[in-house]
């Protein structure tokens, strides 16, 4: 037996032994009681288990990821939220964006910016940006590179939103840079 499985199954058979135990004793108490809260834990721990079996057919379902097709066409599903997805490589960083028409430029939250290796602490927010949240500042950057799928653009300018903004958008200076941007439905088409 590994060294390092003894402690572990140590500690399964003190936790078996103690549960154990306690069964014992309420079932000599009200076996009625606690053979149904048994079964409601039992129901519970199952029902867990299948969720985390589960899990990444689950996660696919309801964030469903962009595809790159043999063609080189890039599509991204809608979002179960109404919106579509993209996640690119900024400067090497993976950044999950939502694709927004109503944006000019790449903006990143700080944190996006951080991940991507900008010095946020740095940055100047002399620029501003109207939302629906209302004026909030900016600071432009650039970035070294932007890879989506098998497209690489390099020295892209952005900027870093500096209120409160849970994910990084792309806006329409990107989106432009594409031959065909094409909304159906269900699904996003860009084509370079």
């Amino acid at each position: 037996m590994p060294a390092d499985l003894s402690p572990d199954l140590i500690y399964l058979l003190l936790l078996l032994l103690a549960v154990g135990g306690y069964a014992v004793t309420a079932l000599r108490a009200r076996p009625g009681r606690t053979l149904q809260q048994i079964s409601v834990w039992g129901l519970i721990f199952m029902g867990l288990i299948a969720v985390f079996g589960m899990w990444d057919g689950i996660k696919a379902s309801l964030l469903p990821a962009q595809a790159v097709l043999s063609d080189g066409r890039i599509e991204a599903p809608l979002g179960p939220d109404g919106h579509y997805y993209l996640t690119a490589e900024v400067n090497g960083t993976p950044v999950r964006f939502v694709v927004d028409t109503g944006a000019t430029q790449i903006v990143l939250n700080r944190r996006d910016a951080a991940r991507a290796g900008i010095d946020t602490g740095a940055l100047a927010f002399t620029g501003q940006a109207r939302t629906a949240n209302g004026t909030v500042a900016t600071a432009p950057v650039r970035l070294q590179s932007v890879v989506l799928g098998p497209i690489r653009d390099h020295d892209l300018r952005a900027v870093v939103n500096g209120g409160e903004m849970g994910t990084s958008l792309m806006g329409m200076a990107y989106l432009t840079r594409f031959a065909r941007v094409e909304f159906g439905k269900d699904r996003m088409i860009l084509e370079r």
